[in-house]
């Protein structure tokens, strides 16, 4: 609520006493947003068969934590999901090695800058003598993260230059490797980290014309909170005063290490099998939800009832007309605004409600080629409509609709990998993670791509012995 002050003939809003910091103890947790590849800020490692989060800000993070008497929780999301997470609810911070610019000053509140660092650029080893500095790249293709402090350098000073935009450092240099850019404009400790793993790059000082809070990091905050922005200055002066962060940083550097003792994709192998379990876990549920929601659109358009038909059409076309990954967004962080819904079931509910629009336009042409003879030899012989489209026409439009449907089902196997833009933990974030840890980046892809193939070609055969079946069965009747 606002209050008003009147004063000199002007008058000034006053936000009401902000409760940001008892609301958090009261829960008895901080939940702290988070893109964990960008080593050493943050970066996931294995222990004991679990993806755990570490690096320079959770340390920070335990100690804000800790000195407030709370639980730290870490939610994994992309590098520019993180603010609408911090909007909607989702998150108390965003700890990610996260500029505090005039524009997101605009919509969020920065603690106290707790890390300087200046803007380097990777490129690869054999060009290490070609740039300078980035005045260099004229007419030259270079990288960034999207929605980071880097592709605002890049547009504002290096205009001359054409930017490619990736959501992940890992994606990044790939590019960088397979020449689609000439260099990667990152923070000066994330391009160390990744030139001292990789010998095939290299790193040049970008020499960006800094201001005083673009060289340096912050926590975000919900605009307002004003209490527990203050609460994490008071944790930063206590790092700053015992100089912990040398301490953060030679432990995330620990971590690197042991990260990249072996990189074999076989080490890894629990990490794929997690992401396959996932993966076959939410296409099992989206596959169910989908085939019973689409029997009910169907029946919908297809009824005689004008309410129930207008609200079928709209609905399909309406999710047939916007991509997936922005119903994702939509069921978690719009959603999530009313009602705290986990990744993982926001990724199925998606998933489920966009495969059944599909669907029931699967299901509604497989009826409508069944001849209206039929229906009708079965009304005269009695039967209700109900039980005519359960025991006539139903059984004969699935034996059409099989292959269409078995298609619907296999993509759904891969367009299910669009819920790790939220943090689930399937197959293409399990890929995401082992590139991170391994600094490899075709390795990971090769080894999902063909972990893609089994499962659809298993499927694909599975589905295809059940369409001959129906065949068989349809001929000897």
């Amino acid at each position: 609520m606002l209050a008003t002050m009147v004063g000199g003939g002007m008058a000034t809003p006053v936000h009401a006493a902000d409760d940001s910091l008892a609301k958090v103890q009261q829960k008895g947790t901080l939940v702290m947003g988070t893109s964990p590849d960008y080593a050493p800020y943050e970066f996931l490692v294995n222990q004991h068969g679990k993806n755990v989060v570490v690096g320079m800000d959770v340390e920070i993070a335990k100690k804000i934590a800790k000195d407030i008497g709370v639980k730290l929780v870490i939610k994994q999301m992309d590098f520019d999901s993180l603010l609408v997470g911090l909007q909607t609810g989702k998150v108390d911070m965003v700890l990610s090695a996260m500029t505090p610019t005039d524009e997101r000053r605009q919509s969020v509140d920065f603690s106290k800058i707790y890390y300087k660092g200046g803007q380097d650029i990777v490129v690869n080893k054999a060009d290490a003598k070609v740039y300078k500095n980035h005045q260099s790249f004229v007419d030259k293709k270079v990288g960034a993260q999207t929605g980071s402090l880097q592709a605002d350098l890049v547009k504002k000073q290096m205009p001359e230059s054409s930017l490619l935009g990736l959501t992940k450092v890992t994606d990044l240099i790939l590019a960088l490797k397979s020449h689609k850019v000439e260099g990667v404009v990152m923070e000066e400790a994330v391009a160390s980290a990744y030139v001292q793993n990789d010998n095939q790059l290299a790193l040049i000082p970008g020499k960006f014309d800094l201001g005083s809070d673009e060289n340096g990091t912050a926590i975000g905050f919900a605009k307002g909170s004003t209490s527990l922005v203050n609460a994490a200055n008071r944790s930063i002066d206590a790092i700053q005063k015992q100089k912990l962060l040398p301490q953060y940083l030679k432990q995330a550097g620990r971590y690197m290490q042991t990260n990249t003792t072996n990189t074999s994709m076989f080490h890894y192998w629990r990490f794929f099998a997690k992401g396959i379990g996932y993966t076959l876990l939410i296409t099992a549920i989206s596959v169910l939800i989908g085939v019973v929601l689409g029997v009910f659109l169907a029946l919908m358009r297809l009824g005689k009832v004008k309410v129930l038909h207008a609200l079928a059409v709209a609905y399909i076309e309406f999710v047939r007309g916007t991509p997936l990954m922005i119903q994702v967004m939509f069921v978690y962080f719009g959603i999530g605004i009313f009602i705290d819904i986990p990744a993982l079931i926001a990724g199925i509910i998606a998933v489920s409600l966009n495969s059944g629009a599909y669907v029931a336009e699967i299901i509604r042409g497989g009826i409508e080629s069944i001849p209206v003879g039929q229906t009708e030899a079965a009304r005269s012989l009695g039967l209700s409509q109900r039980l005519t489209m359960q025991t006539v026409v139903l059984p004969q439009a699935l034996r059409n609709i099989w292959p269409a449907l078995g298609n619907e089902f296999i993509s759904l196997i891969k367009e299910s990998s669009i819920v790790s833009i939220i943090g689930v933990t399937d197959l293409i974030y399990q890929l995401k993670v082992v590139q991170t840890a391994t600094y490899k980046g075709v390795q990971p892809i090769i080894v999902a791509m063909v972990i893609y193939f089994v499962l659809t070609f298993g499927l694909s055969k599975l589905l295809g012995h059940y369409e001959r079946k129906m065949k068989h069965d349809e001929g000897t009747n």
